[in-house]
């Protein structure tokens, strides 16, 4: 297939009149859309305004997909103990897998191919078969929570520990590596040290599993956890073993200096998530600082009940306009490196090789974008356009492995109708939502 447009290879290099070939799974040249067609003569031809990498969702919920509006106006404990974690012990696997398909789905029409996600206690294989199916590139796994946990939510140990190898021996590495497994103890808050530790122990057992938590979000729970530890939730974390470039640390609004040498000297991963950030009023985190430490930063949504839309475009333009006012500085977190977080950064925190840029050799994780629109007119910086003017409902085209799952508004690999109608069904029901 040749995929032709302006061609955005990544965050320092632009081709106006290009083309992008993939053969099988991969991307096999990308160069002058003339000489890709005279290279490759019988190959399918595909032509969209930009061709973009897919971006990578560094940190999402799928399965909360079904509780988008329930709690809105509220601060993070209140909004997790009261709304989401109820929510999520009432689904069972037909919900869990609902919600899955809905999640995936509109991250797919979206423009995003890869995603960080952080599941559920129950029902959790039921997500993987639903990536499995709409073909998203995942980093993913089931949640753990040993204490502080809901009825329904709540698991011995052990249990959780023995469920999570289950799922790393039926689904790691699955799909040609599509699909990888990551350990997601939900946070410190509502987890025991043994749990935590346990945690470690068994990513280390595997090779290639991850380990994804969230850290340090809001004051509130960096208390919990300074009154029950003795020390500060990032310190913690390193203490029990879950720091290292193996590890994904999903907002970190608040860490204080000697955090930061923390999250540096061990290479650990930070997802910054905005619009979360912003919607939870949990606070504004320190990227700026991070990135001149060195630290990998990606890009996440969170979930739709602390977001409302997985939409990445809207992320990237959140995330600099933030932290330009943060800082009250025109310069922080310009296009490029906002691009970047959405993409390359995102695949190395989810440790995929050879994802998030349009390169030979690399997966054939692709989007096609329409600009034929007021808002992209005149179009001057191509770049500029996606992280500040470009909407999720711009993609006509996305492909993950080569394999092309949405296209001119239809999705390829599903019935989009029947999902959204089940979905529909399924959030009437729910209780917390009523």
């Amino acid at each position: 297939m040749l995929v032709s447009g302006t061609v955005v290879v990544d965050a320092e290099t632009v081709i106006e009149d290009g083309a992008v070939v993939v053969e099988d799974d991969r991307i096999v040249a990308v160069d002058e859309r003339q000489a890709c067609l005279e290279t490759y003569p019988d190959h399918e031809r595909h032509r969209y305004d930009v061709i973009a990498p897919g971006s990578v969702g560094a940190h999402i919920h799928s399965v909360q997909s079904l509780g988008r509006g329930i709690a809105d106006d509220t601060e993070l404990l209140d909004w997790l103990f009261e709304y989401v974690l109820p929510m999520e012990a009432e689904l069972d696997a037909e919900a869990m897998r609902v919600a899955a398909e809905l999640g995936y789905l509109e991250l797919l029409e979206s423009g995003t191919t890869t995603c960080i996600d952080h599941l559920s206690v129950a029902h959790a294989e039921q997500a993987f078969e639903a990536a499995r199916e709409l073909g998203i590139r995942s980093r993913m796994g089931k949640v753990l929570m040993d204490k502080e946990a809901p009825p329904g939510l709540l698991e011995e140990t052990d249990e959780a520990l023995a469920e999570s190898e289950r799922l790393i021996e039926r689904y790691h590495g699955v799909d040609n590596g599509r699909i990888q497994y990551a350990l997601t103890p939900r946070f410190a808050v509502s987890c025991t040290e043994a749990c935590l530790r346990g945690t470690r122990d068994l990513a280390d057992a595997y090779d290639g599993v991850r380990i994804h938590t969230h850290a340090s979000e809001n004051q509130g729970e960096i208390a919990a956890v300074e009154a029950d530890t003795g020390m500060r939730n990032v310190h913690w974390l390193d203490e029990v073993g879950l720091t290292g470039d193996d590890v994904v640390l999903a907002h970190c609004v608040w860490t204080d200096e000697s955090e930061r040498e923390v999250l540096a000297e061990t290479g650990t991963h930070v997802t910054y998530c905005p619009s979360s950030n912003m919607k939870l009023a949990s606070g504004v985190a320190p990227i700026q600082d991070y990135l001149e430490r060195g630290i990998n930063v990606a890009l996440g949504n969170d979930g739709p009940p602390c977001n409302n839309t997985l939409d990445p475009f809207t992320e990237m333009r959140q995330a600099s306009l933030l932290q330009k006012v943060d800082r009250l500085e025109p310069t922080a977190l310009p296009a490029q490196t906002v691009f970047e977080m959405a993409t390359i950064n995102g695949a190395r925190a989810a440790g995929f090789d050879r994802v998030g840029a349009l390169k030979p050799g690399w997966k054939a994780d692709l989007i096609g974008l329409e600009t034929d629109l007021t808002r992209a007119t005149p179009l001057h910086d191509v770049l500029s356009h996606l992280v500040f003017a470009a909407h999720g409902d711009d993609v006509q085209f996305t492909m993950v492995d080569g394999r092309v799952l949405y296209a001119d508004g239809d999705v390829q690999v599903a019935d989009a109708d029947a999902i959204r109608e089940r979905a529909r069904t399924v959030a009437a029901g729910l209780e917390v939502a009523q």
